[in-house]
């Protein structure tokens, strides 16, 4: 039993290691590809002027190159950012957090109106940014915040090859190739004629010569489309092993980070998003109509209080696991909508953990003191745009 039990384990590791090497070798391809539209299309662009069709044919494999180039990522410059100067609190549970899930610590933070908590790299020197969503911050409690903040920074570690730099900037190319030949939309509202206008015919004619080409441009985009999102799947099928397992050893260093029983909380708290991105959105609208009728001077800093009481009545409500599409399946490496459930069932399973790591006391109040700009910022502007639904 011993041995069909390192048997198996050998032969899971092979695969995830074979599945790996191959989803390299296509992100190989993938860059490669790029690198030589971009030299074809410059090279017909600038020396192939003999004809008229080259020039043309190369100004398009440059843009289809320029799209697809690969995109070592950027801050976002609305975002209120944080360094480790501005919040010695905040990055010294980062810090602790990071090296529990043995990863690399960040280099800044940035806050945003998501209910969501991720990691992002940036700039040519690939530098860590921690996404830090307020809502999820605003309705957990101290330990699930160490837990979340643990599970996200656990997610980024160097075995997910799927959020890596060389795989991760491939499936970027593919999803922005993929964008540029994208099927446009149909017009919702058909072009009516006037059959006794003047030049009534000439319009009629035009407009389905217009359509024919319109049709015809599709069919030939339709092949790179296709090539695209089939290697981007192929590329995802090949990561998920890798990403799946990412996901497991990061709830195991939340786990041991903030406690068993805070991992589960964290996972079980995501079923809150849409709820609270909903109640933020009425909150808004509440904010610009009725509350600014009555009382224009009305301070705007009780929106997290808000949210924080009601996720609280929601959990008093016992919401239901959800099941279909829009259930939470994890952030930006899960695997599917099983992940979820699958998550839970093995943090109840394993041995629970203690806290290594605690938020409270002095410490919770700084990180609070540190996050008071940040949150009066994104409060303003969820109420003065409301939110993305």
């Amino acid at each position: 039993m011993e041995s069909d039990r390192h048997s198996r384990s050998a032969s899971t590791t092979g695969v995830r290691f074979a599945g790996a090497a191959v989803a390299y070798a296509v992100a190989g391809a993938v860059h490669l590809v790029t690198a030589g539209l971009f030299l074809t299309g410059l090279r017909l662009t600038v020396l192939g002027f003999r004809t008229f069709f080259q020039p043309w044919i190369g100004l398009l494999l440059l843009s289809m190159a320029l799209a697809m180039r690969p995109r070592p990522g950027r801050l976002d410059p609305d975002a209120p950012t944080l360094r480790e100067a501005d919040a010695p609190a905040l990055f010294a549970v980062l810090h602790r957090a990071a090296d529990m899930a043995g990863v690399r610590r960040v280099d800044t933070v940035q806050c945003t109106a998501d209910f969501s908590v991720s990691v992002v790299r940036y700039g040519l020197r690939r530098r860590c940014c921690f996404v830090l969503g307020l809502p999820l911050w605003a309705v957990s409690s101290p330990q699930q915040r160490v837990a979340a903040v643990t599970q996200a920074l656990g997610r980024s570690a160097p075995r997910n090859v799927r959020d890596g730099t060389f795989v991760g900037m491939a499936l970027r190319s593919l999803r922005a190739g993929s964008h540029a030949v994208q099927e446009g939309e149909p017009s919702a509202t058909p072009l009516r004629i006037n059959a006794v206008a003047l030049g009534a015919a000439a319009v009629a004619d035009g407009t389905r010569r217009f359509d024919a080409r319109s049709r015809k441009s599709e069919w030939l985009l339709w092949i790179p489309r296709t090539v695209l999102a089939a290697t981007a799947r192929l590329l995802l099928w090949l990561t998920e092993p890798a990403a799946r397992r990412a996901l497991f050893e990061a709830d195991d260093a939340a786990a041991r980070a903030a406690s068993s029983q805070a991992a589960l909380a964290a996972l079980r708290d995501r079923r809150l998003a849409r709820a609270i991105s909903v109640e933020m959105h009425r909150l808004a609208i509440e904010k610009r109509t009725i509350v600014k009728a009555h009382h224009p001077a009305a301070p705007q800093d009780d929106l997290w209080d808000m949210v924080h009481a009601h996720a609280a009545r929601l959990r008093a409500q016992d919401m239901p696991q959800p099941s279909g599409p829009d259930a939470p399946s994890g952030g930006p490496g899960s695997t599917g909508n099983d992940s979820y459930a699958l998550r839970i069932e093995r943090l109840v399973r394993a041995p629970q953990c203690p806290a290594a790591i605690t938020l409270d006391g002095p410490d919770l109040a700084r990180v609070q003191e540190e996050l008071r700009v940040p949150r009066q910022t994104v409060a303003q502007r969820v109420l003065r745009d409301g939110v993305q639904l």
